[in-house]
């Protein structure tokens, strides 16, 4: 097979800086309580964002198995994780908000509410016509739920996993060339300009932006790609003032979003399409590369504004190790997507003192 094939979003990372207790509160908070791999190396490739040299780090998968991508919760084990230079506004250029899937929105929302979370507004339409609500987790990041109607199975939980982002950037029309023309974001849901009173709770969502809410004409195929549904991105561009850029001057690994990773097929294609597309990788892995006891390959872009994405190619995800049980991705047919029985024996990754059903 020479095609690239993108399965959906696997991840969102999460730079913090204590990765355990991060995890316990997306667990219980929002459901992603299977952890798929624990990372406790050295990061080595990405020397050229982490100020030259390695970093020895923890990284945790955290995923919902209802559905959706997963968060990889990053914490640097020897320094102090710096956070943004410049106070966080709405319209800077980077990873803004995580977009978080729902079946039930209001029940999400009271929940989240009598729990004491950083709840920012009501439940309300949102550009797309949609039905969310913002708040942060407690480290100051800001999380969309949104009603949504793809998913893979059902736990008895009111939230899946990630369902896509809004991401920052300085010209849209230009940032699509990535996002539309290379990921498949081709579809225009909405594309509105103008002051948007849902934002208004947002530091710095009383200014005037374009919104552009793109999602995939394409259906997702092969691997994981049940598991992690259909996606959507929002581009945000601000109008009346010059945006920062949430990561100047800053490591990877930093607190916040770190970068957006999509799960895929054929990386050496998707490497030159990049590249002729203008969106050379700045980062890639050995041919295989293991990541706790997972395996795979790897590599990073920038987009134009320097906002990091993320490509995986999966070809191993350990089960129950014990027994040397392994989700094996190398010799299956690429366009087919994972039976339900492989899929589903990811519940034995969910840890106990998390799970509620």
């Amino acid at each position: 097979m020479s095609e690239k094939l993108i399965y959906g979003i696997q991840q969102i990372g999460v730079g913090v800086k204590n990765a355990y207790e991060a995890f316990e509160w997306y667990a219980t908070r929002l459901g992603a309580d299977a952890s798929i791999f624990e990372d406790n190396n050295t990061a080595t490739y990405m020397a050229p964002y982490m100020g030259g040299q390695p970093r020895k780090k923890r990284a945790i998968l955290a995923m919902n198995l209802q559905g959706g991508g997963g968060y990889e919760i990053w914490q640097y084990l020897e320094r102090e994780p710096s956070a943004p230079k410049h106070s966080l506004q709405l319209g800077d250029t980077g990873i803004q908000i995580c977009t978080i899937k729902s079946r039930d929105i209001d029940g999400a929302y009271k929940r989240l509410k009598a729990a004491g979370e950083n709840v920012l507004t009501e439940v309300v339409v949102g550009v797309d016509k949609k039905r969310c609500f913002y708040m942060t987790d407690p480290y100051g990041n800001w999380l969309r739920i949104k009603e949504w109607d793809s998913w893979y199975t059902n736990y008895n939980h009111d939230l899946g996993g990630v369902c896509g982002a809004v991401i920052g950037v300085s010209d849209i029309d230009a940032a699509r060339k990535l996002y539309s023309n290379v990921l498949g974001y081709d579809e225009v849901c909405a594309d509105e300009t103008g002051e948007f009173s849902e934002l208004a709770a947002l530091q710095g969502g009383n200014h005037r932006f374009r919104r552009v809410v793109l999602r995939h004409s394409a259906h997702r195929v092969g691997g994981f790609s049940k598991l992690l549904g259909d996606t959507e991105l929002e581009l945000i561009q601000v109008l009346d003032r010059t945006p920062h850029k949430i990561f100047e001057d800053r490591y990877w690994g930093d607190l916040g979003f770190i970068h957006l990773c999509f799960d895929i097929r054929n990386m050496s294609a998707l490497i030159d399409e990049c590249a002729a597309a203008g969106f050379p990788f700045s980062i890639k892995s050995s041919e295989s590369f293991d990541m706790g006891e997972a395996n795979g390959r790897w590599g990073y872009l920038e987009d134009g504004d320097g906002t990091l994405i993320e490509f995986v190619e999966t070809r191993k995800v350990p089960l129950i190790k014990k027994i040397g049980l392994n989700i094996d991705l190398r010799n299956r047919d690429p366009k087919k997507p994972l039976p339900d029985w492989m899929i589903k024996a990811m519940r034995f990754k969910r840890v106990k003192r998390f799970k509620k059903d």
